[in-house]
């Protein structure tokens, strides 16, 4: 082998072992397995779904995108799959009661910049464009007859062993047939695409491995499945939309930095891993330095929040939202940029509302309670002031309104 081609095969190998590694929670059926499908030299095809239930992605979704990257990189095929039926029924994983469902013009609504937020991650154009694709293509075709077929690959003890589901029993919660027979439906998606792959986070692992089952049964073909860690927060709870903590991809600069330097000090060293695109050697190299107690959690956690504010924005507004945040946070000071709103209201309920930071009146006397709300730096918790002149309203740390009479 000469010099190129030993440069080559190392390059390879090196990415072959980030897929393997990094962020990895486990491998179906195992990691030779996938390790010696990698090195084949066989193109594999690997997707992710998502569920349109917000209308933004967030940090947590990246994190299967990253994995997508890495296979896309690789030289793999890979789908990004947006679930505009199965965002309809509403997955049940980790929930302890049924989700709200959603009608189709609201799932489209949602996903509407979804394909815009993954190209962060993923490439849409080029000699191996990733695909999008929407599950409603294949399961609006499907007849009862077809449906009632696919359900007889699976029996009702498969499904009821969940631990959720055991959960709401010992509860006496109700258990929808909808959830029930979601793993089937997402399952499906595999056989329907012909994927040699998914990747998720390890909570959709029940549902991952009922699609493995579903692609063995009609196709007799072999599936891998690539669980990923969860970004989970200090008492090990899922960083997302039900528990509030998650940062949603179309956060302004300013916010999304800001957000990430309130997570705690213990989930950086995880959070480096999952959700930068610092190569795997420099997340070592971070995870080492973390261990040493005498540096300062607070540098790292502004790399962290550099870092991820310049995959969705950029290097020059990462820039400014770290020098914003040193301004307003650390050094306590109003910025000299703000949104500037025109209002007739003198009431700070009505204000608050028109100036868009709250979203209702009574988001906003929760605010005044809580001690969110300042005004030209001083503290409102009075629900009748009234902002008399020009003023600068301050809603948390981070954002800022230009009051204009």
């Amino acid at each position: 082998m000469d010099f190129l081609g030993l440069l080559r095969y190392t390059e390879i190998t090196m990415k072959i072992q980030e897929i393997l590694d990094r962020g990895v929670e486990r491998v179906y059926p195992s990691r030779e397995a996938l390790e010696k499908a990698l090195k084949s030299g066989k193109k594999l095809k690997f997707y992710a779904g998502f569920d349109p239930s917000a209308k933004s992605l967030h940090i947590g979704n990246a994190i299967q995108l990253a994995k997508l990257s890495q296979l896309q990189e690789a030289g793999h095929e890979v789908i990004f799959l947006i679930g505009d039926f199965t965002g309809m029924i509403g997955d049940p994983s980790g929930k302890a009661a049924a989700r709200q469902q959603l009608d189709r013009a609201a799932v489209k609504a949602n996903a509407k910049l979804w394909k815009k937020q993954a190209s962060a991650w993923i490439s849409f154009s080029g000699r191996n464009a990733a695909e999008v694709k929407y599950n409603s293509k294949w399961y609006d075709k499907m007849s009862v007859e077809d449906f009632i077929r696919l359900g007889s690959n699976f029996t009702v003890q498969q499904m009821i062993i969940r631990d959720m589901f055991q959960e709401r029993l010992k509860e006496e919660k109700p258990i929808y047939l909808h959830e029930f027979l979601y793993p089937l439906i997402q399952g499906y998606d595999s056989v329907a695409m012909e994927i040699d792959g998914e990747v998720g986070g390890n909570d959709q692992t029940f549902n991952m491995l009922a699609g493995r089952d579903l692609v063995k049964a009609l196709t007799g073909k072999e599936k891998f499945v690539i669980t990923s860690k969860l970004l989970v927060d200090s008492e090990g709870k899922k960083m997302g939309k039900t528990t509030g903590n998650i940062v949603n991809l179309d956060e302004t600069p300013e916010n999304m930095y800001g957000q990430i330097m309130a997570w705690p000090d213990s989930i950086l060293s995880i959070a480096f891993e999952l959700c930068t695109k610092l190569s795997y050697q420099e997340v070592k190299k971070v995870q080492e330095r973390l261990r040493d107690t005498t540096l300062n959690p607070r540098d790292f956690k502004m790399k962290l929040a550099h870092e991820i504010t310049k995959i969705y924005h950029g290097d020059k507004k990462a820039d400014a939202a770290e020098a914003h945040f040193v301004k307003t946070i650390q050094k306590k000071e109003t910025p000299d940029e703000m949104e500037t709103v025109k209002i007739k209201a003198s009431n700070i309920i009505e204000v608050l509302v028109e100036a868009k930071l709250a979203s209702s009146k009574s988001e906003a006397r929760r605010l005044l309670e809580q001690k969110g709300i300042k005004v030209n730096g001083e503290i409102i918790t009075d629900a009748n002031y009234e902002i008399s002149t020009s003023s600068v309203v301050q809603k948390g740390k981070r954002e800022y309104r230009r009051i204009v009479k």
